[in-house]
């Protein structure tokens, strides 16, 4: 009996987030899913709500991304489990501050989170999902376009993230891996806001934020999209959203 395809999504926090979204979606579909992240409570938590019965088993396992062996042992759990068929790098951390009050250590771990760990995630799932091919999708913003105070730390890891989207997708298309980044260019509407932001969700109004589960669909085709027209890069954003 052939074993089933596995997916890893890492960077589920809140359960009503862009990863939670996506790790049930992918679920649904049928594969196994893989959800990394660094609190472990949490994970199980949403790990158990999140299995699809008769189509996708989520587990979770304890990752920091920014930890080389752990981000390696997240690749061997999934791969131990079936073939890797799609990978996605949502983790982030969209702190700010004013640059003349930016220690080096707050610079430093904005791109751990937002940049390192993305390389270390892409890397591995270039050296199992070549040549047999599969989809690896990162999560930029708007940030990953354009540097505004206060947030130079985290701009400045976002473009280097999508750098390493773009390179990926040149080096790695041609042994079928399709690469692809994701522009969030808005305010999500996820437990995120709603728990920190309520009075900016009331303002916002019906639409006015991206849907979950929305954001998700999207991920979802670019992982079916045909090999003749690959995307490597969407953004995604409320109809009324200024840009």
């Amino acid at each position: 009996m052939s074993k089933r395809n596995t997916a890893i999504v890492v960077g589920v926090g809140a359960a009503r987030g862009i990863g939670g979204a996506v790790a049930r979606r992918v679920a649904s579909e049928g594969l196994d899913v893989f959800v990394g992240g660094r609190s472990i409570d949490k994970l199980a938590d949403f790990a158990h709500q999140a299995s699809v019965e008769d189509c996708g088993q989520v587990t979770a396992l304890q990752t920091d991304t920014t930890k080389e062996a752990d981000v390696i042992g997240l690749f061997d759990a999934a791969e131990n489990f079936g073939p890797i068929d799609f990978v996605c790098y949502n983790a982030g951390n969209n702190f700010f501050k004013p640059l003349k009050e930016m220690e080096a250590d707050f610079f430093e771990d904005v791109w751990r989170v937002s940049c390192l760990g993305g390389f270390l995630v892409g890397r591995e799932a270039a050296r199992r999902m070549t040549p047999r091919g599969g989809t690896l999708i990162f999560t930029g913003a708007s940030a990953s376009l354009r540097g505004k105070p206060p947030f130079t730390a985290f701009a400045s890891a976002k473009a280097g993230l999508r750098a390493i989207a773009q390179s990926m997708a040149r080096e790695f298309g041609p042994e079928g891996l399709h690469v692809a980044h994701v522009i969030i260019d808005g305010g999500v509407n996820g437990d995120i806001l709603q728990g920190r932001f309520p009075q900016m969700v009331e303002q916002r109004g019906e639409a006015g934020l991206l849907d979950t589960d929305a954001i998700a669909d999207n991920y979802w085709n670019l992982h079916k999209q045909h090999k003749t027209t690959w995307s490597l890069e969407i953004d995604l954003r409320p109809f009324k959203e200024p840009f």
